[in-house]
């Protein structure tokens, strides 16, 4: 039986007076840049031992703000925090962004207000910036670096840090990132940012005691993306619950910045929709490992990919590890057409042609995925695989290349001959009452094993037209079906 702990996070119990912007001259009228204002009311306030910000309704421009210790920053109903146009306005500590902070304790932003970050602007005018030769950047892709392009929020190295509320818009980069964290709550956020290319939802890097709860995400990139940047550290006990994703890249993903570690992750009642890719993307290419983690009570409709679980070794040194892996109550509708189309800063077209990918769980040979644990899965598949688009052929499984430093996505290996699930380099998986659904023929098996070593799978129902076999092995041992 699965544990499902519950990670409780002691928030920032606010201290101290509440102070309007008002009287440190901050001017809500939508054209003074308030930088110094702002910044001179937070260093008063950490002064006096802590406090709360007050904005009232009104629209304040400013630049980079560094947010301090014991300092609550709150956003009333009809208040917006605007990000500068001006690149120069904006300071960079590894990462550029609105509001920073590095090293504090007991930091707040909350309020049912609005951080708008004006990020295609920004980015337009940081590009406008290097073609000047101001600014010196490759613009590969014609998109100037992730790091001079200011995010919402970046805070490094900080604890007690509670996020409530508050709605983040249109950011030039990740709209949010907390790097080594202790004692993160992001609660009841909304996020609405598809300004701009990396427009991540929610960055979290190596942190260690970190809840995503009751927030509603619509993202150009990740929705919610676990990162480890540093071999030395890793994502520990996190828990992402309740929340409400969309994106045109993963819903929910770990990596690819994978150097540490994840473990001790809880995935729980989270709903997914229109997603380019992923529902969950479960990715370990740097070295670093995934373990114990649990994805249960998902629903996605219109996505891509259900579940990627991935080991890889991107750097030719280390290969990466996944292990003790638990799904369970799991509900997707694979879309038929490209389930972003329509919105702004789709989902690239690559790895074609294919038809519509499987589920798919990759190992390495000598590293395979360990325990890996599926049960109450239904999965609805379009169908419609047509060997005339491609053609990989249950003969030719030692064809499939391994690719272990490519970037990791579903559809990396293009072609695959199964249309449900497709594991590769694995041993000790459990699957219990699971349901592949194909709507119209394919071409392909339901599910191939390659290279699956001790696996038992009970009650497992295939629905398709036609009589085909539902399961093919290759290379496989100790493959109980019941």
């Amino acid at each position: 039986m699965i544990k499902y702990v519950l990670l409780l996070l002691p928030l920032f119990a606010r201290a101290g007076e509440d102070y309007k912007a008002s009287l440190f001259g901050i001017r809500s009228d939508g054209s003074t840049l308030n930088t110094r204002s702002i910044q001179y009311a937070v260093d008063y306030i950490n002064n006096k031992g802590g406090g709360t910000l007050v904005f009232e309704v009104g629209r304040y421009i400013t630049g980079s703000i560094h947010l301090k210790s014991n300092v609550c920053i709150e956003l009333k109903e009809g208040a917006v925090l605007v990000g500068s146009l001006n690149p120069f306005d904006y300071d960079k500590n590894g990462f550029t962004a609105l509001l920073l902070a590095d090293s504090q304790q007991n930091i707040t932003i909350t309020g049912k207000g609005i951080i708008d970050g004006q990020g295609r602007q920004v980015a337009a005018n940081i590009v406008a910036l290097v073609h000047g030769g101001v600014i010196k950047d490759p613009l590969v892709q014609d998109r100037p670096n992730e790091t001079i392009r200011p995010m919402l929020i970046y805070f490094k190295s900080c604890s007690n840090v509670t996020i409530k509320n508050v709605t983040l818009k249109n950011a030039a980069s990740w709209v949010e990132t907390y790097d080594q964290c202790q004692n993160l709550s992001i609660d009841s956020i909304h996020v609405y940012s598809k300004a701009y290319w990396n427009n991540d939802g929610v960055d979290i890097v190596d942190c260690n005691h970190a809840s995503v709860t009751n927030c509603f995400i619509d993202a150009a990139d990740d929705g919610i993306c676990l990162k480890s940047h540093s071999a030395s550290a890793s994502c520990d006990n996190v828990l992402i619950h309740g929340c409400t994703i969309r994106s045109s890249a993963s819903a929910i993903k770990f990596g690819t910045a994978s150097f540490g570690g994840f473990n001790h992750i809880r995935i729980i009642q989270n709903k997914v929709y229109d997603t380019y890719r992923s529902a969950v993307a479960l990715e370990a290419v740097d070295g670093g490992s995934i373990k114990d983690v649990v994805v249960d009570s998902l629903e996605a409709i219109n996505t891509g990919n259900a579940i990627f679980i991935r080991a890889g070794n991107r750097n030719g040194n280390h290969t990466s590890s996944v292990s003790d892996i638990h799904l369970s109550n799991i509900s997707v509708e694979i879309a038929t057409t490209k389930a972003d189309a329509g919105y702004e800063y789709e989902g690239p077209v690559e790895d074609e042609p294919r038809n519509i990918s499987p589920m798919v769980f990759a190992g390495l040979p000598g590293v395979p995925l360990t325990g890996i644990h599926l049960s109450n899965i239904t999965i609805t598949y379009p169908g419609g695989g047509n060997a005339f688009i491609a053609n990989r052929s249950l003969d030719a499984l030692d064809s499939i290349p391994e690719l272990p430093a490519k970037y990791p996505e579903f559809s990396m290996f293009k072609e695959l001959p199964a249309w449900a699930l497709y594991i590769r380099h694995a041993k000790d998986v459990d699957m219990q009452q699971v349901t592949f659904t194909c709507a119209a023929k394919d071409y392909r098996t339901a599910v191939v094993l390659d290279d699956v070593q001790s696996a038992n799978i009970t009650a497992l129902t295939i629905k398709e037209p036609g009589n085909k076999k539902p399961v093919f092995q290759h290379n496989t041992k100790g493959i109980a079906i019941k």
